[in-house]
């Protein structure tokens, strides 16, 4: 099973950006250097990420790596311009020796859809059209597309050609049934985040995907699927709590004031650090256990961490993602093997 991490690039209130984008990049070529198989960057557009051009932070990261996949996590297909996003990661592509990957998704938040001249109520029909011309151009190296969403294209030709013969091309998803179909249908490889809950109140979405991909008449061996959670290692199980509970717990509520969402506090993050919890917290040990636990119940081929949610300590994250790469990523692939 491939293991890795994600981030969003969080800056704390009045931080720097510039600062945290050089911290994204030792983050990247740290990563790198323990083994892990997967880094991704989630775009946003908003004061506290850092992480609005993936494609540009990654480039960076490319030329500081050497075998480490490379991803956004998510692109936020809805707003962007497939053309764009095609060249940007094929540039990237090129520039790391075939590590690129995009994750199009179509956003957990709105600000880029007034920011790029977006109507909110074409939310899914964009992500469905964009999504449709993505695909052509990957796997087309001549295209001729027509939509109602933008403007025409006819016989183009995108340059320059990335390395991979296809780039990959993910879907991410947050527990619509509708979307898991999509991804199946379409043969595409699904990530599912899971923020809230317990996790396996998710696994049906996963069996749904292999029902749609069978149904599709693909093949059952060439199924690929992520799960996306939050989590962090440190060197013993207090410790990863005591680091993550402040700056992730500020971030969720953050967020929950601005959708509705109840308040929470150290109960709730102490339920959600549990067995049935949705959070992946503790010494290398409990956090290993607890992923192959969740391979289990999913049968996943991939797992995301994002373990830099809100301001956390540059140090103590250095140390996650070097316990993460040298301690549990070992004795998973080993008890999976």
């Amino acid at each position: 099973m491939e293991i890795g991490i994600y981030t969003f690039a969080d800056v704390a209130p009045g931080g720097s950006h510039p600062q945290r984008l050089r911290e994204l990049v030792a983050e990247m070529e740290l990563a790198d250097q323990v083994g892990l198989d997967v880094f991704g960057l989630g775009e946003h557009h908003r004061p506290d990420y850092a992480g609005s051009a993936p494609a540009v932070a990654l480039a960076a990261g490319a030329a500081r790596t050497k075998t480490i996949r490379l991803t956004s996590a998510v692109t936020v297909l809805s707003s962007e311009d497939p053309v764009r996003v095609f060249q940007q990661f094929a540039t990237l592509d090129g520039l790391s020796g075939g590590r690129a990957e995009i994750m199009a998704g179509r956003g957990s938040f709105t600000e880029s859809f007034p920011l790029f001249g977006y109507d909110l109520a074409d939310y899914d029909a964009l992500f469905a059209e964009k999504l449709d011309l993505l695909l052509k151009l990957r796997d087309q190296e001549t295209v001729s597309w027509q939509g109602t969403l933008r403007p025409p294209l006819e016989n183009v030709t995108l340059y320059p050609r990335p390395e991979q013969h296809k780039l990959p091309i993910w879907i991410a998803v947050g527990g619509t049934p509708q979307s898991v179909v999509r991804a199946a249908t379409l043969g595409l490889p699904m990530a599912l985040a899971i923020i809230g809950g317990d996790p396996k109140r998710f696994a049906p979405y996963f069996d749904l995907y292999r029902e749609a991909w069978s149904r599709a008449n693909r093949k059952p061996e060439d199924v690929r699927l992520s799960l996306n959670m939050h989590g962090f290692v440190a060197d013993s199980t207090q410790a990863a709590k005591d680091i993550f509970y402040e700056p992730q717990t500020a971030v969720m509520n953050r967020i929950g004031r601005e959708r509705g969402w109840p308040p929470s506090g150290r109960a709730q993050f102490e339920t959600a650090c549990g067995a049935n919890g949705h959070l992946l917290i503790g010494d290398p040990d409990r956090v290993a256990d607890r992923i192959i636990e969740l391979h289990r119940i999913f049968r996943n081929d991939r797992i995301l961490v994002q373990m830099a949610v809100g301001a956390m300590p540059h140090k103590e994250l250095l140390r996650a993602i070097e316990l993460l790469g040298t301690k549990v990523a070992p004795k998973v692939k080993e008890a999976l093997r």
